[in-house]
């Protein structure tokens, strides 16, 4: 019904925002990580801002839920979409977690991490993992741009042994974090992906990433 709303920053709290449009107060449930992304507030002069929404209609409830960004919001509706994670555990992982750390976490299945997300326990983390990894991944595809060449085929000299290999597996979550193909296949040369687990590949990747 709505994509986002426009308005005056008027009220501000931990769990929720009002947003002043044309002199009506529409109040929305958000996640730490959006309330910490909010500009200060100013009762003279409040700032207008932007939250992306998603209306969740119930039987005895209609709630109106508001994220600073696309890619949060696209991660609470991958997550509502799990079974038995409802809005209220999907808002506690945004939370806990930022959309890129949350994106990490699931496809270096680290549950260990979407676990410490209040109310969220670790068969809720292997399930929201089991059932959003593949259609992360999926999504954001794996393939080189023309012309930046292939990835080595599994079990290929100097790359990865086994299904897809980690190497293909990295450039996949690093597309998720939202980089390019380009800048993950340059991040990602060179290193010694053989003697590494993924997580470890992944880690030193961000951190050559983060210097570019």
């Amino acid at each position: 019904m709505f994509y986002y709303i426009n308005g005056k920053l008027t009220h501000l709290a931990p769990g929720f925002a009002v947003l002043d449009v044309g002199g009506v107060g529409y109040r929305l449930t958000v996640s730490g990580t959006t309330y910490n992304a909010m500009p200060p507030r100013s009762a003279s002069n409040p700032p207008s801002v932007r939250l992306y929404t998603h209306l969740a209609v119930r039987e005895d409830d209609i709630e109106l839920f508001g994220f600073a960004t696309e890619a949060e919001l696209s991660s609470f509706r991958m997550l509502i979409s799990v079974s038995g994670v409802g809005p209220k555990a999907a808002m506690s992982v945004l939370s806990f977690l930022t959309p890129e750390k949350f994106a990490l976490a699931v496809c270096t299945d680290d549950r260990k991490t979407i676990a410490k997300a209040n109310g969220i326990g670790p068969k809720t983390a292997a399930r929201i993992i089991l059932e959003l990894k593949d259609k992360m991944l999926r999504e954001n595809g794996g393939e080189l741009p023309s012309g930046g060449g292939a990835l080595p085929e599994a079990g290929a000299a100097g790359g990865p042994g086994g299904g897809r290999g980690k190497l293909s597996e990295a450039m996949e979550a690093l597309l998720v974090l939202g980089y390019t193909r380009a800048e993950a296949s340059a991040a990602l040369k060179d290193m010694d992906i053989a003697s590494m687990e993924l997580e470890e590949i992944i880690r030193k990747t961000l951190k050559k990433l983060m210097k570019l």
